[in-house]
């Protein structure tokens, strides 16, 4: 076997898998709203309800994940989670009041937790060593591409189909991601096999369950950070339509987010490989400085030229800062533990996102969104400070402490 081979079959497929995966996740996301208000009769509280059932239940059954992959075995999870996710896309059409949407939404929320978390270790798994920042760069470009595609996608089979061709089409596309991660053989490397047959019979025999089961320490640092950016950042999805209506550019509203997704894609290659060659630092403080700056535009924007510039600034800063973060957090742990990595760094990212959502609608009721968005790029400038002292001072303190070094494929 090329152990130097990125784009193997399986590599393609798993990528794919997650593509499908969220474009079902993104699809749902921004068309529920419209579903809860005018197919069910619901207030806008309610449409937001649906959305925080999904993220509750996410928050509470990933840190469950990489324990049930150590426990059951990975490829095991990915069959299983994309089954039922498959499953409960498919309950959609059998709903008949909000209650039972509610209900969905939970037991949605959980199996996309837990199936996004182990298909990503599964794509971890099979990226070699040495190219892992190129490979999670990549990996993370198709959640990136369902992101700008799924709510553009959306909104108009729902405009020109109606809900039922909505939710028939997310059903279809949660089938295909299970076909092919169900298809997925990762090459388990033989250390990492002889590792997680060292810690099997410790969780077996242990009476009791405990935290270290379920969150990765050392993924901790890189997280707190992440949930930070995830506060902020959830500021721009929830609230973008309202603001722009609100500078009366709400034409323009959509535009933003193709410029938006434009830039997470263009420069992913480069990002990968630069995280591989010079390390994480030469690529997390530029695009801290420069998704503060288009949040900072973003707050000013009152033409449609300053919207979409503000657009294109914050996805390459985004763009260039999340696969950053999830590469940290995967190469601070153990091999065997990796699955834990990404569960804790996605808990942590989940949570920023959720208490964001509600805290900065707090603040925008009171002060304005403008004044909102500009807090938001104080927030990211802030994530540098936490970035440094949890994560950049403490590894040049350490010597990296024998951990695996970004920037260092010829090791």
């Amino acid at each position: 076997m090329n152990t130097n081979k990125l784009w193997s079959a399986d590599f393609v497929k798993i990528c794919l898998s997650s593509f499908f995966l969220f474009f079902s996740f993104y699809t749902l996301a921004t068309a529920l709203s419209v579903y809860v208000t005018n197919g069910l009769g619901g207030s806008d509280t309610q449409a937001g309800l649906s959305m925080t059932v999904f993220v509750i239940a996410s928050v509470l059954l990933r840190p469950f994940a990489g324990q049930l992959m150590t426990k059951y075995g990975e490829r095991k999870i990915v069959i299983l989670s994309l089954l039922l996710f498959l499953l409960f896309s498919v309950a959609y059409l059998g709903v008949f009041g909000y209650a039972m949407l509610l209900l969905v939404r939970f037991f949605h929320g959980g199996t996309f937790a837990i199936a996004t978390t182990s298909t990503n270790t599964t794509a971890i798994g099979i990226i070699p060593e040495h190219r892992k920042g190129e490979g999670i760069s990549y990996f993370s470009l198709f959640m990136s591409l369902a992101m700008v595609i799924g709510p553009f996608v959306g909104l108009t089979i729902t405009t020109h189909g109606g809900f039922t061709a909505m939710f028939v089409l997310c059903a279809v596309c949660s089938l295909i991601a299970f076909v092919l991660g169900a298809s997925t053989r990762r090459q388990t490397r033989e250390q990492i096999a002889a590792a997680a047959a060292k810690e099997q019979p410790r969780i077996q025999n242990k009476g009791r369950l405990h935290w270290r089961d379920l969150v990765e320490r050392k993924a901790v640092p890189i997280a707190l950070s992440g949930f930070v950016v995830a506060f902020a950042y959830s500021g721009l999805v929830t609230f973008m339509s309202v603001y722009t209506h609100e500078q009366a550019i709400d034409q323009y509203a959509s535009y933003f987010f193709v410029c938006f997704g434009i830039m997470i894609v263009l420069p992913r290659p480069i990002v990968g490989k630069l995280l591989d060659r010079v390390g994480e630092h030469v690529i997390v403080y530029p695009s801290i400085a420069v998704f503060t700056i288009g949040m900072l535009l973003l707050s000013q924007a009152d033409s449609p030229a300053m919207l979409l510039a503000s657009g294109a600034i914050i996805g390459l800063g985004y763009g260039a800062l999340l696969p950053c973060f999830q590469t940290i957090a995967v190469l601070a742990a153990p091999a065997h533990r990796r699955g834990l990595a990404t569960a804790t760094f996605y808990l942590l990212f989940d949570l920023g996102y959720g208490i964001g959502s509600y805290s900065l609608g707090a603040l925008a009721t009171s002060y304005g969104y403008s004044a909102m968005y500009m807090l938001c790029a104080i927030i990211i400038a802030f994530s540098s400070v936490i970035y440094y002292i949890l994560h950049h001072k403490r590894k040049r303190l350490t010597g990296a402490g024998g951990e695996p070094a970004l920037g260092s494929s010829k090791a």
